[in-house]
């Protein structure tokens, strides 16, 4: 009798052990929009039914219903699935938005409460109740307890950045306050600004780092360089750009390297150098035998070339200053140059790509250096331009035979 006793007590223990675990299985792998959750729901409960996990789901059924009887049933559910497990911070945060629903303010915010101090380190609590404030109209105690969030995650900084934004309408010394002084929130500030088109601003937050700070992480720094260049706010990309080392010569109002007595290095490595790319039948190299001044030169010689622009194989970048006077000046030498479409030298307004001036076609035949000048003035909505070799158009097949070095660019302010 003892050990069919025995047997009959490890079965009911295996059994309720099993259909426990069943239940909270169910339970887990459920999503309450599910078409039979109301049927898994139940059947988890009856398994298991001092398990929060398979209340949690029978609950959140019943929320999602447009009825009054199922709003109520949905909060006391959410009070059982608390009263099972009353130390899970989850679980208060659901109770807080099933109180809210019920419009029952002073309870939802006494649940969302308590999920703060069950976890005060993690974020997801704090980030429940600052916008439990927040839809409240209680902006400071909002901000106080979003503002926490923002410490230590760096996805809840952005969005609690997002949310400032819209509520202060753009008001950036009351984003600044939220971020406070951390340099990691300070940091994320800088590319936030960034997104929001709000260049001055981001530059602004960058230069007020240490250069030990602004080392740090030099990488955000060129994402961030990055996105100014391709939302065209050359002007910050291109203090960016030189103090990440990036185009460490880059300057406003000035064309880098234009003498070409440093290396070129990738197109693809720079925002504000020469972007060199040679062509079928078209070498593009610099050369220390033939120079205006200093040590060298770039020189282009065709075979034959054929393309009926050079925009992709010569340019670059300079930010400028918008409704300013200037000229943009380089010699030019020819050797043996043979088309009916020469080529020219083009200035780009960056920021919507309508030209602004171009030079006359480059003389035909060798023709020793001459200094080759262009006047002119920069829209209203100009922050850079793109300087770069076209050629004048000749019909579709139009070879090109011969050579021209380019030498000493200089941009000034007239």
């Amino acid at each position: 009798m003892i050990l069919v006793a025995a047997i009959i007590f490890a079965l009911v223990f295996a059994w309720f052990g099993v259909t426990r675990q069943l239940g909270t299985m169910l339970a887990e792998l459920t999503s309450p929009a599910a078409s039979n959750a109301g049927q898994v729901a139940e059947t988890a409960v009856s398994f298991a039914p001092r398990d929060p996990l398979a209340k949690w789901l029978e609950a959140n059924i019943d929320r999602d219903a447009i009825s009054f009887e199922k709003m109520d049933s949905a909060l006391r559910l959410s009070e059982d699935v608390v009263r099972l497990s009353p130390y899970d911070f989850r679980w208060w945060i659901d109770l807080g938005r099933a109180y809210e629903q019920a419009e029952k303010f002073d309870q939802a915010e006494r649940a969302l409460k308590r999920a703060v101090g069950l976890a005060p380190d993690y974020v997801f609590p704090r980030w429940q109740l600052g916008n439990f404030y927040l839809r409240q109209n209680r902006s400071d105690e909002a901000f106080a307890e979003l503002k926490k969030a923002t410490e230590r995650n760096v996805v809840y900084r952005d969005q609690v950045y997002s949310i400032a934004w819209d509520y202060f309408e753009g008001d950036t010394a009351k984003i600044e306050e939220i971020a406070g002084d951390s340099f990691e929130n300070k940091l994320s500030l800088v590319k936030f600004y960034a997104v929001k088109e709000r260049a001055q601003d981001s530059l602004r937050i960058w230069n007020s780092f240490s250069e030990e700070e602004k080392n740090r992480d030099p990488g955000y720094a060129k994402i961030v360089a990055q996105g100014l260049y391709d939302k065209r706010f050359y002007r910050s990309a291109v203090e960016f750009a030189r103090q990440t080392g990036i185009d460490p010569d880059a300057k406003i109002e000035t064309v880098t390297n234009g003498s070409f007595e440093k290396a070129i290095g990738d197109a693809k490595e720079t925002y504000f150098g020469w972007k060199i790319s040679p062509g079928e039948k078209l070498e593009i190299k610099t050369d220390s035998t033939q120079k205006k001044e200093g040590v060298r030169s770039l020189r282009v010689l065709f075979t034959g070339y054929s393309g009926d622009a050079l925009v992709n194989h010569i340019s670059q970048s300079v930010a400028v200053e918008p409704n300013k006077k200037y000229r943009l000046s380089f010699w030019l030498k020819t050797e043996n140059l043979k088309s009916a479409g020469t080529p020219t030298f083009e200035i780009i307004n960056a920021n919507d790509d309508k030209l602004i001036n171009t030079s006359k076609p480059f003389p035909t035949g060798s023709n020793d250096w001459q200094e080759i000048t262009l006047d002119f003035t920069t829209p209203q909505n100009s922050e850079g331009l793109f300087i770069r070799a076209a050629r004048a158009y000749c019909g579709d097949i139009c070879p090109i035979f011969g050579t021209f070095w380019i030498d000493d660019f200089r941009l000034s302010r007239q």
